[in-house]
């Protein structure tokens, strides 16, 4: 059975950010993908692993080698995720905003 992750554990790591921008130009193997970082093949296969488990990544076996491609929908899903705290916070930069311009406006 497949363990799964969290996924904003997941994206918390440098290097597995680094993969997945990696992966927006393209699919890589995790050889051509090791080639980018300053640790093994087996390193970036690990990591490769924790972002297969949250579905940011899948596999297609391509004869011998894997290739790793980004999960757009998986992606998105994140992003959707996210936008609610943007739309709170662009909400309350905003109040502060008005506030600071009263502010202004009564120590003239």
């Amino acid at each position: 059975m497949k363990t799964r992750r969290d996924v904003f554990q997941a994206i918390a790591d440098p290097t597995r950010r680094a993969i997945i921008m990696l992966l927006t130009v393209g699919a890589l193997t995790p050889n051509a993908m090791a080639e980018h970082f300053n640790s093994s093949r087996q390193a970036v296969s690990k990591h490769l692993q924790i972002l297969s488990e949250c579905e940011i990544v899948r596999q297609e076996q391509q004869g011998r080698e894997i290739h790793y491609h980004l999960n757009a929908d998986k992606m998105k899903e994140i992003e959707k995720w996210l936008e609610q705290f943007k739309q709170l916070l662009t909400k309350r930069f905003n109040q502060l905003d008005n506030v600071l311009e009263q502010l202004k406006l009564t120590r003239k």
